[in-house]
C-alpha cells in the first residue's frame, strides 16, 4: 500500500498546527519533516524546539529527515521532541552504523537517504540494520524543487535488490512528487511518498487522494 508522508517546509508556518491537522484529515500517513543545517545543505530550517512543539497535534509518526553535516549529534534532541523515525545521509560525516544504533539504542526506526547522484551500493551495508531507505529525487536543500526522472533507474535497482534478498524496507522517495509523476514512482519500487509543495499547493486532502489515487491506477 502506498503511503503519503506530506513535508511540512511546503506549510505555512504561520499557521503549522491548521496545516497539519489539514494533512491528517486529509489521509496522510506520516509527517515528513526536514532538517537542515545551513552546513551540510545551504537552508536552515527546523529545529527540535519546533518538533516538540507540534508532536501534541497529531498521531501521525514523525517522520525526520537529518539533512545535517553531523547526524549523531542530533539524534537524541529530534527523538526527545517526538521523532518516530530518522533518516540520515551516507554522504554526511558520521559512522552510519553507529549513528543507526543509536537511534535504535532510542527506541526508534531509523533509515539511511541517498542523494540523487549517489550509488544505491553505498547503502548496502546498512540494509540489514535499517526499516526505510530514502531515495532523493531532487537535489536537497530547497522545496518546490523539480522532479528528477533520471533516478527512477535507482529506484527500481533498490527494490529488486531488496526483494532479491528478502528484506522488507520501505522505499520512501522525496523530491518534486506529484499526482503525474507519483505512479512512475511506485511502479518502480517506492512505496513511501513525500510530497510538500504539491500538497501544499492546493486542498490538502484533495493534493493526498490524488496522489494515492494515481498509484492505485
Amino acid at each position: 500500500m502506498i503511503k503519503v508522508a506530506p513535508s511540512i517546509l511546503s506549510a505555512d508556518f504561520g499557521k503549522l498546527g491548521d496545516e497539519i491537522r489539514a494533512i491528517e484529515e486529509g489521509g496522510a500517513d506520516l509527517v515528513h519533516i526536514d532538517v537542515m543545517d545551513g552546513n551540510f545543505v545551504p537552508n536552515i530550517t527546523i529545529g527540535p524546539v519546533v518538533v516538540k512543539g507540534i508532536r501534541p497535534l497529531t498521531k501521525m509518526p514523525f517522520d525526520v529527515h537529518l539533512m545535517v553535516q553531523k547526524p549523531q549529534h542530533f539524534v537524541e534532541d529530534f527523538i526527545k521532541a517526538g521523532a518516530d523515525i530518522l533518516t540520515v545521509h551516507v554522504e554526511a560525516d558520521h559512522s552510519p552504523h553507529q549513528t543507526i544504533k543509536h537511534i535504535h539504542d532510542q527506541g526508534k526506526k531509523a533509515g539511511v537517504v541517498l542523494n540523487p547522484g549517489t550509488p544505491f551500493h553505498l547503502a548496502k551495508d546498512f540494509l540489514n540494520e535499517i526499516e526505510m531507505i530514502l531515495i532523493m529525487t531532487v537535489n536537497p536543500g530547497f522545496g518546490g524543487q523539480k522532479f528528477m526522472p533520471e533516478v527512477v533507474p535507482k529506484i527500481r535497482e533498490v527494490k529488486e535488490y531488496l526483494d532479491k534478498e528478502g528484506l522488507s524496507i520501505d522505499i520512501e522517495v522525496d523530491g518534486g512528487i506529484t499526482s503525474e509523476n507519483a505512479y512512475e514512482v511506485a511502479r518502480a519500487g517506492g512505496n513511501i511518498l513525500v510530497a510538500g509543495s504539491f500538497v501544499y499547493k492546493g486542498d490538502p486532502k484533495e493534493r493526498i487522494a490524488s496522489l494515492k489515487a494515481a498509484c492505485e491506477e
